[in-house]
């Protein structure tokens, strides 16, 4: 192993931890710089003011370029490592503040890495370890000297025994070790969901991580362990669905798309039609916000014009859950621009939030894209990083699920590993960096069916395939006889079987039913109580529903089927099936002859027949005695049965009808309450309409008084201007704009600033003096062209008495000074 130590620090604080190290181990300690190679039994320390990637085993240093840059040194360290070392790596956070390396630890897990945290009674700040236990991304949560032995046993015994393929080399479904068919069981029964036809490479390298978690080193014995740990089965799936990812991955992708999708898309959209755009496999869905907020801007001021709906789907619940909060950790600004930051998000005291506009814009749903119906209508499906995980006979029919889900101009865009295969009659490339592809008009539509069925998927003995191989080239090869060669080898040897459903309904059949069933005169019907023969019915019926109650094999002996005249004994098997779907149930019937066919025309003999003929129909009367006594216990075991069923369904139906009741009366209760409420309302109506009437009289009167103030100041020859406590223009008479020479811009101004035509000397002390002192100062001046005027400053007072600037009046005394001159 090689271990690597990145250290929140001071960018200008030098760093002891290298000498500090080589005291306390024997390997050597080394403060990293930049192209330095890894070896093993090496240490390796971040030096101050570095961010570190690691590729090809190389160590890579960049400068910090901002404060994020200082605060999730580990995040990027530990991506880079994911994505280098895979399944090689091991993630470890110690003590610290806040939420660095929980991104990472995600990615080292999602790629099959093994990662620890220290436990938060230990550490000294548990800002960091908790946030990345909290993520569910931590596989041992350990004081660090648990952590170190941890290391030491994974060091010693990671990888050497390998999860074994099967007997070829290859990595299909057919190569896979038959333990693993073992997993895939076990996983279907407990989360319904197949993992047969998923990509081999990858459940090896997740069911191997889980083995290293538990200190398992046999395949066969963590298929023990699972079998008797649910919660290991469902970790184990967890693990599976990799639900890793970020926003605006790859952020070239989305620039092509804004530059050659978007236009396209908004181009040929018909009016009042609604962009809709699908993102399966969403995870926690970074993916579709992403996508909606690139729309958005690409949008600009025509986004509330035009309709948008995302749709992001997964399907894992828990992801689909954390989808629909839109709440997302600290660590998402090494991600997301500052201005994506400030637009599209709101601040949280644990991160980040999507704003509403964003949020309104998708649809979260737990979906399969493999067996669910896709959506319909779409501008865009963006798939990146899902079929990398599929076999190829699951990527050939999602691929032609995409483009039945697209409109004729839609495009698709997938993962820069993804591509189309051997579907290139459905999609044309359009930009190979950003793997976009836009669909193709075909002259038949590709024939769809929403469910995957494993032998639909292999077309492997199924009817259709042979044909085609007869019409088309006349290849043969081996799985195609060995298939030939068992079915008839079934055909023959094998006893008579049906298979029928809950609903006793026959869906398949194997070897010679006909002695046991028969189809019905009438409409034409699969129910096994109509088709089956005389004698059978009863047995049947009550061994199958004895199965279906009890979930247990049932068998009957000795009965009588009737085939015409002839009759026949057969031993029955009815064994219930799991088709992996827990709601279902189906059952296998076994039909074992007893004896030959024996002819009933015998019976009907003259009663002048021997003592041995005698003798003979006697034994025949005793048996048929037996027979009609089996059939009559058969009968009332059924009719108790059916009794028992309906005593049940009549205590479920008394139950449902005391639930019905209770509901009513709450209804009731709530209904009185809405009335109670509708009143409340009524009243506050009112109580609002007169306030309202109140306020329409006062502002008329205000707008009255506004008026008359406005008249006043207008035309009463006062100059005068308002000035706020900071001493910028409020408002100013037309005198005063002529006097002062003022503009409407004026207003907001500081009045200091201004220089009026006329010359007040000391005016700036003058109105400190009033605000401080709350006096009035009155002075005469003189404008260039001689006028006087008297100027006068006070307080201005609010309605409540508080001071709140100042008022300056200047009025024309030349009239005035003119008529006392004349009087002297």
């Amino acid at each position: 192993m090689a271990f690597v130590l990145i250290q929140h620090m001071d960018p200008t604080h030098h760093s002891l931890l290298r000498d500090l190290l080589s005291k306390e181990t024997s390997m050597t300690a080394l403060e990293v710089t930049n192209g330095m190679r890894v070896a093993p039994n090496h240490v390796y320390v971040i030096p101050p003011n570095s961010t570190m990637s690691i590729a090809n085993r190389v160590l890579q240093l960049n400068p910090r370029e901002d404060a994020y840059a200082t605060r999730m040194t580990v995040d990027h360290f530990m991506r880079s490592l994911a994505e280098d070392q895979g399944s090689r790596s091991a993630g470890v956070i110690l003590s610290g503040s806040g939420s660095d390396g929980t991104l990472g630890l995600a990615e080292i897990q999602a790629q099959g890495g093994v990662t620890f945290a220290q436990d938060e009674s230990t550490a000294r700040h548990d800002g960091m370890p908790r946030s990345a236990i909290a993520s569910g991304a931590v596989d041992f949560v350990l004081p660090p000297k648990g952590i170190a032995q941890e290391l030491v046993r994974i060091g010693r015994n990671r990888f050497i025994e390998p999860v074994e393929r099967g007997e070829g080399d290859g990595d299909s479904a057919g190569d896979a070790h038959p333990a693993i068919y073992s997993i895939f069981q076990l996983l279907r029964k407990s989360s319904g969901l197949d993992f047969t036809y998923y990509r081999h490479t990858t459940i090896r390298r997740r069911i191997q991580r889980r083995m290293v978690v538990h200190k398992i080193d046999k395949l066969e014995d963590y298929v023990k362990f699972l079998a008797q740990n649910p919660a290991e089965v469902k970790a184990l799936y967890q693990d599976m669905l990799i639900n890793v990812t970020s926003f605006f991955r790859n952020p070239t992708v989305f620039d092509s798309l804004k530059t050659l999708v978007y236009p396209v898309i908004l181009k040929s959209r018909p009016r009042d039609t609604t962009i809709r755009v699908w993102a399966p496999g969403c995870a926690s869905g970074e993916e579709t916000y992403s996508l909606a907020i690139t729309l958005l801007e690409f949008l600009g001021d025509k986004a509330s014009q035009i309709p948008v709906q995302l749709f992001g789907t997964d399907v894992n619940e828990t992801s689909i859950i954390k989808a629909r909060t839109g709440l997302y950790p600290e660590n998402i600004q090494g991600d997301v621009s500052p201005e994506r930051l400030r637009r599209f998000f709101s601040k949280t005291e644990s991160g980040y939030r999507v704003s509403k506009t964003i949020r309104d814009m998708c649809i979260f749903a737990q979906h399969n894209v493999l067996y669910d119906p896709p959506f319909s209508q779409l501008d865009l499906i963006c798939c990146r990083n899902v079929l990398i995980y599929l076999e190829p006979v699951l990527q050939k029919k999602v691929i032609s699920l995409f483009h039945y889900a697209l409109r004729p101009t839609g495009f698709v865009m997938l993962g820069t590993s993804e591509g189309i295969g051997t579907s290139t009659n459905l999609f044309s490339l359009l930009d190979r960096p950003s793997k976009i592809f836009a669909k193709k008009a075909i002259a038949n539509n590709v024939p769809m069916a929403f469910s995957v069925e494993k032998k639909a998927l292999s077309n492997e003995g199924s009817f259709g395939a042979r044909v085609m191989r007869r019409q088309g080239e006349a290849s043969w090869n081996y799985p195609d006889f060995q298939k030939e060669c068992d079915r008839r080898l079934l055909s023959q040897y094998a006893p008579p079987t049906v298979f029928v459903n809950q609903d006793l309904e026959v869906i398949h059949s194997r070897g010679d039913v006909d002695r046991y069933f028969k189809l019905p005169s009438g409409r034409a019907s699969l129910s096994m109580l109509r088709m089956v023969r005389d004698g059978l019915l009863s047995e049947l019926r009550n061994a199958v529903t004895q199965s279906m109650r009890q979930n247990v094999t049932v068998r009957r002996k000795n009965v009588l089927v009737k085939n015409g005249k002839t009759s026949s004994t057969v031993d029955l098997e009815v064994v219930p099936l799991n088709m992996g779907k827990p709601k279902e149930h189906y059952f296998m019937i076994i039909f074992h002859e007893v004896d030959g066919k024996r002819s009933e025309k015998g019976s009907k003999s003259s009663r002048k027949e021997s003592k041995a003929s005698a003798a003979a129909r006697s034994k025949d009367q005793g048996r048929r005695i037996a027979r009609l006594e089996q059939e009559l216990a058969a009968t009332k075991e059924y009719l108790q049965s059916v009794i028992e069923s309906q005593e049940a369904t009549n205590e479920e139906l008394q139950s449902a009808n005391e639930e019905i009741l209770s509901s009513n009366e709450e209804l009731q209760s709530t209904n009185e309450e809405l009335e109670t409420a509708k009143e409340e309302l009524q009243s506050t109506n009112e109580e609002l309409t007169t306030v309202n009437d109140e306020l329409r009289n006062r502002n008329a009167e205000i707008t009255q008084i506004n008026t008359d103030l406005n008249t006043l100041l207008a035309f009463g020859g006062i100059g005068m201007v308002m000035l706020n406590n900071d001493l910028t223009i409020r408002r100013f008479t037309a005198s005063a704009q002529k006097i002062f020479g003022l503009i409407p811009a004026d207003v907001g101004r500081p009045f200091r600033n201004i220089k009026p035509s006329i010359d007040i000397p000391d005016i700036g002390p003058m109105i400190d003096h009033v605000l401080n002192n709350l006096a009035i100062e009155q002075k005469d001046v003189q404008d260039r062209s001689g006028t006087w005027y008297k100027v006068r400053i006070s307080p201005y007072r609010s309605v409540d008495n508080r001071v709140d600037g100042v008022v300056i009046t200047v009025l024309d005394t030349s009239l005035a000074r003119g008529a006392e001159a004349g009087g002297s």
